[in-house]
């Protein structure tokens, strides 16, 4: 987190948001890795007295199976067991509401009347959890779509049920942008540190971009001073390494960890036709440089 008196300057017009989310949102423009964003959720928390945190991700919006991670600011070594019993894992917040619904939630032991009807046994681990200072929270479902993707922040503490509504009451805005802003730059950090968290070699990096950049082996080759046969061994390699299957998968792989640019984004694309919708008045196309593309607007 940064030193508050290193903050930019702050313009008058965003002083109209609550000064926590400002400087949470401040804050989170500098962050140059995921566990920074981590360290920033988990300090709002403890501001605000909900200390327990979980961030989960699943890799597939189709498949909540395929988690890609799960961070909780607590020993959450207990749920092992809980997790491992897909009739009760079925039933967490994540499962159960996050990948299908967009509405942020209260949760925990002390809202349990006010969700769905949910077994016994779950029950128990909710009555579990509060026993361990998780009593009552707030749940913030996310999404990241490129490839889709759902998540789920969620932040708890030993709360009333009263307590816990005066809290969402004063802060819910705050807490509801933050894990939304959050999210959205955790996922950036988090699949540029795919090649450190891999182990993926700058020998190997190199591959990865010459192959997102649609060279052929042969190109390749000439370029690193060895043979095509060298190349192909050393692809081989880097897809056992990533759990590739081909070719086209590395290169969609280098777009999306930002080894090089989607090319819908390029900065040295040159300029292109701007397409303007204008409720009631239809919608018509922007020439390169402000100018109208000519022709009648198209009617919707």
């Amino acid at each position: 987190m940064s030193d508050p008196s290193q903050r930019r300057p702050v313009l008058e017009a965003e002083s109209h948001i609550p000064d926590l989310l400002r400087d949470f949102l401040i804050d989170l423009e500098t962050t140059a890795s995921s566990v920074e964003v981590w360290r920033l959720i988990v300090a709002l928390g403890r501001k605000l007295r909900l200390p327990c945190i979980d961030f989960i991700s699943a890799a597939s919006f189709a498949d909540w199976k395929k988690t890609l991670f799960i961070r909780t600011s607590y020993d959450s070594s207990w749920l092992n067991d809980v997790n491992a019993d897909p009739d009760l894992h079925k039933w967490s917040y994540f499962r159960s509401h996050a990948v299908d619904y967009l509405t942020p939630i209260a949760v925990g032991l002390e809202f349990v009347d006010e969700y769905r009807d949910i077994p016994a046994r779950r029950v128990e681990v909710l009555r579990e959890a509060a026993s361990r200072g998780m009593r009552a929270g707030f749940s913030v479902p996310l999404r990241h779509n490129a490839p889709p993707q759902a998540a789920l922040i969620t932040w708890t503490g030993d709360h009333s049920r009263r307590a816990m509504e005066a809290i969402i009451r004063a802060h819910g805005w705050t807490l509801h942008c933050a894990a939304v802003m959050a999210h959205q730059r955790y996922m950036l950090h988090f699949a540029q540190e795919f090649t450190q968290r891999n182990h993926i070699s700058p020998k190997q990096q190199e591959l990865l971009e010459m192959i997102g950049r649609g060279m052929q082996d042969k190109a390749i080759a000439e370029q690193l001073g060895i043979s095509v046969s060298a190349v192909r061994q050393r692809m081989h390699l880097l897809m056992q390494k990533t759990r590739l299957g081909n070719r086209a998968e590395l290169a969609a792989l280098a777009m999306s960890i930002g080894i090089v640019p989607d090319p819908l984004h390029r900065s040295d694309m040159p300029e292109v036709e701007t397409l303007v919708q204008m409720d009631g008045g239809g919608a018509r196309r922007r020439g390169p440089g402000g100018g109208s593309g000519g022709g009648r607007p198209e009617q919707e």
